[in-house]
Order: C-alpha cells, then structure tokens, then sequence
C-alpha cells in the first residue's frame, strides 16, 4: 500500500488540506498514514462504501476493550455510553429512544426561537471590528442547544468550555494536558448533567431532557449515563459541526461574493449544500474492522483501524465536476460531511436548519459584511475550522 506522510499539524496543511487529498487521491483509493498508524479512505467511493458497510464500525472489537488509563476516567466513561460509540443492538434501542425526542417537529418548531435569537446578536454587533466567530457563529447553536435541551442560557459559557475539552481529545495535537483538562471538565459536565436530570424527573418541562427521560422503547428506557452521555453529544456534536460549519460558510461566501443566493428560494438550499461539501467541519472518522476482507486493494484484519476522510471524499473530481470551486447552484447530491449509514448524524437536520436560517438573516441584516483580517484555521485536525473570523459591518 502507497502511504501517505503527511503531519496532520503541519501550517500548510492546516490551512488548505484539500490540495493533499488531490495528491494523494490520485495515487489510489486507500494509503497508509503513518502519523494515525493506519490505512486512510481518500475516494468518495471508498469513504461512502466503508461508512455503510457492517462489517467496519465505531465500537470497539470486545477482545480489544481495555479499561484506558486512570486519568480519562471521567471522559471514557461519558464516551462509553455515546451513541457514536455504539454498535447494533445498543446502538439500535439508543437511536431509537433519541429519535423519538429528536424528532422533525421538535427540530422545525425551534425556527421562530432561532430566527429571533440571531436578530438579537446582530443587534448587539459593534461598529468597530469584531470576531464573528464569538459574537455570533458559536452563539446560533450553542444557545439553541441550551434551549433544547432546557438548561439555563447562562450555562453557555460553561458548555462551551466543557464542550472544547473534551472534543480536544480528538485532536492531532493532543497531549497529557488535553487529557487532564478533558477528564476534569468531564466530570464536570456529568456532575451538573446528572443534578440536573434528578430535578427533571420530578420537574418535567417542555424540553428534550424530559423527553428523552420520557422515551421508552419496547420497554426500556436511557439509563442515568445514556442520557447523560446523549446530551454531551447533542452539545458537542451540534456545537462543533455547526460552529465550524456557519463560519466556514461565512468565509467562504465573503470571499466568492456569492451571499445572493441564500435570499432565492431555489438556491438556498444548494448554497447550505455546497457549504458542507466545499469546506466541511470534520474531516475524519475512524472505524473498526469487525471481520477479515479484501477491500480496495487491502487486506482488512479484524481489530483494525481505517481513516474515512470526509473532506477528501467531497472534492472528488468523480462524484462533482470542478469540486475545488465553489458552485452555489450545483445540485445536490448526497455529500460525507454528516457521514453515513448507520451513525449518520441525528443532529443533521438541526444543523440545517441553523444554518438555513442564521445565514440568510445575517447578510440581510449587515449588507456590506467584509472580512476585516485574512482567516486562518485552527490546528484542531481532525475538525476543520477556524480560530477568529474577524469582520466589519
């Protein structure tokens, strides 16, 4: 197998890794990288066929299962009660217990709420210089995930800063540090999810955690640390891809001067689309071999790794015709930036909707929004997003 050496923290790459997934793309579907130890999906084929194929998954093959070190502790134990760590039959009744809070209609009836929460940022956006990474980007859905999930607005600092910790661990960067910060703020979030969560099972409200205290399939109900577990992902998941996902958006249509588009009706849709195609908030998802195959040309083990590289599978020139252009008209077509199969993204649809909405107001309500400082990304890999988005109304 051809490999691919290339250092996820290198500046270069950081900053536009698209140009190596070219490279790389062209010398085959599936290279070794060195740095994760482990063969990486570069074609939209390859990406696509392993997301929906049953015998690669998230969980852990059991004889592999080991305790981890006692310092992650608190941050293994969330992660192993995560629906995104889960396989069939769990990952069956969890899914189906979540979807049954997370439905359409709860999702859709969030749109006045969040239409008004982004006029009220705006209204708050100074006439000097600003980040609008801060004042608005990471407010959108970090506020409309404490409203869904019915604990106070005033918490959203401190989501946020738990939310940060722990997704840290899935960075190229990670150290000892990250680890001890991880593990100490989640313990955090679980000792205030869990306080919160006694007082809603004798205090119900209109609120996904009721809901999801509420949920019963076929008998069973989320445990205490499923639910816990489910509502750290709902944060960290819909905070990150989304965050990352609006401001992405923001850059990039600032700099092709193609924001029109969000105000027709027939491409609003195909612009939000071609966003998350063109620039998507994660780049990478693991998966674990579950059996032993040939695929792609290699020879899987089971208790192997292999890296699915969503934003390499989004500019293959096979699937979009000119995929390092941005084409807001382009018709849709299925993109890898929720994933796919089995795990793909329940939070997708709110994502969406956030970005529908938060998007279009923004530019009508500041006209002659420009970038005020070149954008830079964050060494964060394998999220992709940037570290400020500093403008001028």
């Amino acid at each position: 197998m051809k490999t691919f050496d290339q250092d996820p923290t290198d500046p270069e790459f950081v900053q536009n890794p698209y140009a190596y997934y070219a490279e790389a793309r062209a010398q085959g579907p599936l290279l070794f990288w060195p740095q994760y130890k482990m063969p990486a999906a570069f074609t939209h084929e390859a990406v696509h066929t392993i997301l929906r194929d049953r015998r690669f998954g998230r969980e852990v093959p059991t004889e592999m299962a080991t305790q981890g070190p006692d310092h992650l502790a608190p941050w293994l134990k969330v992660e192993a009660h995560s629906l995104l760590e889960a396989e069939p039959p769990r990952h069956s009744r969890l899914r189906a217990l979540i979807l049954r809070a997370f439905t359409s209609r709860t999702i859709t009836a969030l749109t006045p709420d969040i239409e008004t929460l982004c006029h009220q940022l705006i209204d708050r956006f100074p006439d000097q210089p600003f980040d609008l990474l801060n004042a608005y980007c990471t407010q959108v859905p970090v506020i409309t995930i404490c409203r869904l999930l019915g604990v106070p607005e005033k918490m959203a600092p401190e989501l946020l800063r738990w939310s940060h910790d722990m997704v840290a661990m899935y960075q190229a960067n990670r150290t000892r540090e990250t680890e001890d910060i991880a593990a100490k703020s989640s313990a955090e979030f679980t000792a205030f999810l869990t306080e919160y969560i006694t007082q809603r099972r004798t205090d119900p409200r209109d609120d996904l955690i009721t809901r999801l205290i509420a949920a019963e399939e076929e008998g069973t109900k989320l445990s205490t640390d499923e639910l816990i577990g489910t509502c750290i992902l709902v944060l960290n998941a819909g905070h990150e891809a989304t965050v990352h996902a609006l401001s992405n958006g923001v850059k990039t249509l600032l700099q092709t001067k193609t924001q029109s588009h969000l105000f027709n009706p027939e491409t609003l849709d195909t612009t939000v689309e071609e966003i998350l195609r063109y620039d998507p908030p994660l780049h990478m998802f693991t998966r674990y071999v579950y059996e032993e195959l040939a695929l792609f040309g290699h020879h899987f083990y089971r208790g192997d790794q292999v890296a699915l590289l969503l934003g390499a599978a989004n500019h293959d020139p096979t699937v979009w015709g000119t995929p390092d252009q941005f084409t807001p008209t382009r018709p849709i077509q299925t993109n890898t930036s929720f994933g796919g199969g089995l795990h793909f993204c329940v939070g997708a649809p709110l994502a969406r909707l956030e970005m529908r909405v938060a998007l279009p107001i923004l530019f009508e309500r500041c006209p002659n929004l420009r970038l005020f400082e070149q954008p830079q990304y964050s060494d964060t890999y394998h999220f992709h997003g940037l570290s400020n988005l500093i403008v001028q109304t």
